[in-house]
């Protein structure tokens, strides 16, 4: 599911840079831009909005006035030229604090922040522990420079590369991702992937074969880790 953003600011630039920024990323979908705070109160009105991009020094009504005012709050991300404002928009919980002018790479630093903080990035259970209705539960994964969606279904194993992780899904796909195989231990479900090695997380459904030593995924033998063998042998046993 995209995240939904407004970009509201009042220098046509920095809309036109964002706006364009926002197109290089599948993960968004652009809502609309305003040039003050009044006229995107009448666009949250209408429309569902996950992200504000929202510039702090603007006429009518700033952009921190505007955000203490909203009930429910979006997801925001200040663009701004003033490094003063750093402290009281830390305090107000954004997101991310970007100062113009705003490089790429700094804004998808930001996007990777608002991804790993919704908690529909990955939609596996619901609160009262039954299955999500919608979509197929997915997680968004950096690669190169876009967000990719994988869907949990796919994956068969993950391996850490230190700072990167590889993805090896069903059909033979190699997704490379800056991200700590740590972190997606922690967000994938218990029930569906187990951790058998500090450098491998797989999928209990993939499961081929298996010994005391190893277990066959995706067409690969991974090796269980010492340490991690009583956890693994209990999921291969809630599994027969």
């Amino acid at each position: 599911m995209p995240i939904r953003c407004l970009i509201v600011d009042d220098e046509p630039l920095a809309i036109e840079i964002l706006h364009s920024y926002v197109q290089r990323v599948d993960s968004l979908e652009l809502v609309g831009t305003c040039s003050n705070a009044v006229q995107a109160f009448d666009v949250l009105k209408k429309e569902k909005v996950d992200l504000l991009f929202l510039d702090i020094q603007m006429p009518k009504l700033t952009g921190i006035e505007f955000l203490k005012a909203l009930n429910p709050t979006p997801k925001v991300i200040f663009t701004t030229a003033y490094r003063e404002y750093a402290v009281e928009s830390y305090e107000l919980n954004v997101v991310d604090y970007l100062l113009k002018p705003i490089a790429f790479d700094r804004f998808l630093m930001s996007i990777n922040k608002v991804v790993e903080s919704r908690e529909s990035t990955i939609e596996v259970v619901q609160a009262t522990g039954t299955p999500a209705p919608t979509n197929d539960p997915f997680l968004f994964l950096k690669v190169d420079r876009k967000m990719v969606k994988v869907y949990l279904k796919d994956i068969t194993y993950i391996e850490s590369l230190k700072d990167y992780v590889r993805v090896k899904t069903e059909d033979g796909k190699e997704l490379v991702s800056l991200q700590k195989i740590s972190y997606l231990e922690k967000k994938l479900p218990s029930d569906c992937f187990v951790r058998i090695h500090k450098s491998y997380i797989i999928s209990l459904k993939k499961i081929a074969a298996y010994s005391g030593s190893s277990i066959e995924v995706g067409g690969t033998e991974v090796p269980i880790g010492r340490s991690y063998k009583s956890e693994v042998m209990r999921a291969l046993k809630d599994q027969v």
